[in-house]
């Protein structure tokens, strides 16, 4: 059974650029309040009429050409997003369009923040059967139009920003490529971050009620998701890594799913590694949910935080709850 590995990787984001004094003016909050909770100090809003398939279908193009491969080579599309364009049909069909795949298969994986790990596991399974020899993985969101940018909605406010990240899954020789994933969720936290309307639960999709109430807009249990984060994530890396038949002291970098800096330095420290070995970009970011980590992927990769041959683990924890893990070598 042959093994897969990303042989293309990069990221767009909107130029756009919203920092922290920009939300100053917009509600009541300051620069200093969002960076000792989150550390976020700027991140990226479309502007007009952008959609996260847009950001998505750039980011695919650089990942190919990182691959040295063209749209014809692509045998399959992966589009992980909790925000998609439309509410039918899935992004990755706008995807095979736009790039002009043929009639190249297209799945969309609405798995929030773990979504772009639960996708490449589906990618290397595809890859290693034989069925697929070259499958586009994306994560994007645009997750600006859909916050509430005053006081009212401060919390979830100025932790979002829009991104996308994409890769190229290939087969490879052996010794290299995915050596691992984990995939996990627990639905007894479904409501503790989750966005309630539209609902098929409800005749027209979406009430007046709904709206005025402002059940349309992401929420969040931000106690919870920092208790159940700071845990699922060392747990589920220790899993890859054994699997995998490595153990911690092996790995170069864990790329994580970037939510919080503050969730990344207490992973780092329940861990027990530096807090380089955890590499952390949200700063510049925001959270992009199911974009960052190849987003965080691709910027570790390009500042040479990582050779090939080295033992990389990725890790995403978010929505449903849901978390995953990857073990790679590079």
């Amino acid at each position: 059974m042959a093994r897969s590995r990303i042989t293309g990787i990069a990221f767009h984001v909107p130029p756009r650029v919203v920092t922290n004094h920009d939300l100053e003016r917009m509600m009541d909050t300051s620069d200093a309040w969002i960076v000792e909770r989150t550390g976020i100090r700027e991140r990226h809003f479309v502007e007009g009429d952008v959609g996260s398939s847009e950001l998505g279908i750039e980011a695919a193009r650089k990942a190919l050409a990182d691959a040295g491969r063209a749209p014809a080579d692509v045998d399959f599309v992966i589009f992980a997003t909790s925000t998609p364009d439309f509410q039918i049909p899935g992004n990755g069909v706008l995807v095979q369009k736009t790039l002009g795949l043929g009639n190249a298969g297209a799945l969309d994986v609405r798995n929030a923040c773990s979504g772009f790990l639960y996708s490449l596991s589906v990618a290397d399974a595809f890859v290693r059967v034989g069925r697929y020899r070259c499958v586009l993985v994306i994560g994007a969101e645009v997750q600006s139009t859909g916050i509430q940018l005053t006081t009212g909605g401060r919390d979830m406010a100025v932790l979002f920003g829009d991104g996308a990240g994409a890769a190229v899954v290939e087969p490879c020789e052996e010794g290299r490529g995915i050596l691992s994933w984990a995939l996990h969720a627990d639905g007894r936290f479904a409501r503790d971050l989750w966005c309630e309307a539209p609902s098929s639960r409800v005749p027209g999709r979406v009430t007046h009620e709904m709206l005025d109430s402002g059940r349309q807009l992401p929420s969040m249990n931000g106690r919870q998701v920092f208790k159940h984060a700071t845990t699922r994530f060392p747990e589920v890396i220790h899993e890859v890594l054994r699997d995998a038949g490595h153990a911690l002291d092996d790995v170069k970098l864990i790329v994580p799913h970037q939510a919080n800096q503050r969730i990344g330095d207490a992973v780092a420290q329940r861990l027990g590694v530096a807090p380089e070995k955890v590499f952390q970009n949200i700063q510049r970011y925001g959270n992009t949910t199911a974009a960052s980590i190849p987003i965080a992927l691709t910027e570790a990769r390009d500042a040479g935080l990582f050779q090939d041959g080295d033992l990389i683990v990725l890790a995403a924890f978010g929505a449903g709850f849901a978390w995953a893990g990857c073990a790679l070598r590079w």
